[in-house]
């Protein structure tokens, strides 16, 4: 109803200049608030990684942390058990 009224009044004033609208497009530009959305996303993506980077970390720590205690543990044996699984895995690739 608005953009009708809108169209239609300006073909009126137009027409008093001797212009003929044939066609009018009323649009509403909302860039700048695309462009926050999009910092904001990108900003919680970071965010979302960082904490993705962390929590790795973290487990890779812990990780360390029962490889060196079953080491300690477990001597050469185990040392020799992992690399024949290495040497496995090399093989199989």
């Amino acid at each position: 109803i608005v953009s009708q009224k809108v169209n239609e009044s300006l073909t009126e004033r137009a027409s008093q200049f001797g212009l003929i609208l044939d066609d009018i497009s009323i649009t509403h530009l909302q860039v700048a608030q695309q462009e926050a959305e999009k910092a904001r996303f990108l900003v919680e993506k970071a965010e979302q990684q960082k904490k993705a980077a962390v929590i790795a970390a973290e487990g890779d720590a812990q990780a360390a942390v029962l490889l060196a205690k079953s080491f300690g543990t477990a001597g050469e044996g185990l040392v020799e058990l992992r690399r024949i699984e290495a040497a496995e895995d090399i093989a199989y690739q």
